[in-house]
């Protein structure tokens, strides 16, 4: 069984989290595991400016979890406007080492980034983007609360810091969820 420890990244992790966000989504050693996109993108999945982007980021953070020290999985979660007034996150670059996929490890994660959306940052809502084709895996987020809302948004083609396509018809699909209210005031902290 593997103990998660969670923490916030810092600038320090920008290497790893390229090689765990890659390894789960890109090339071949990413087949290992569920979340594969091998078959329709190629190309990288992150890379360092991007990433430091997201550290700097008001109200916004990468979550980094370890077993025994060492990186086993992280996420994105930051806060974003609303056109509704509802106070809402953003979770997306969810990545699990392939070795540990479908162990819990990803449950896990998503738990603790649904906390610190609810308990750091006082939203009472997550919402993520999916490429619409994976079934799989908007089965995996349904199954834990999460609901389409018939949102779609196009795939950025073109832009080769999110991969190079391999199919022209991809896109993403909205998910949200409503998270309890938060128990206290949520309180600005720096990263």
């Amino acid at each position: 069984m593997t103990t998660l420890a969670f923490r916030t990244a810092t600038d320090a992790d920008i290497p790893a989290l390229i090689d765990l966000v890659t390894s789960a989504y890109r090339g071949d050693a990413s087949r290992t595991g569920w979340t594969t996109e091998a078959d329709l993108l190629d190309g990288q999945r992150i890379d360092a400016d991007m990433l430091r982007a997201d550290l700097d980021r008001p109200r916004s953070r990468i979550l980094v979890a370890e077993d025994a020290g060492r990186m086993v999985a992280c996420a994105h979660i930051a806060q974003e406007d609303a056109d509704d007034g509802v106070p809402t996150a953003y979770f997306g670059m969810f990545s699990v080492d392939p070795s540990l996929q479908g162990g819990g490890v990803g449950k896990g994660v998503l738990a603790e980034g649904e906390r610190v959306a609810r308990e750091t940052l006082g939203c009472t809502r997550m919402r993520m983007t999916v490429i619409d084709c994976r079934d799989e895996l908007i089965a995996y987020y349904l199954r834990r609360g999460y609901v389409r809302t018939g949102v779609t948004r196009p795939f950025p083609y073109g832009d080769a810091r999110y991969g190079l396509p391999k199919r022209p018809d991809l896109r993403f699909e909205v998910l949200e969820k409503l998270l309890e209210k938060p128990l206290a005031p949520a309180m600005e902290s720096t990263r």
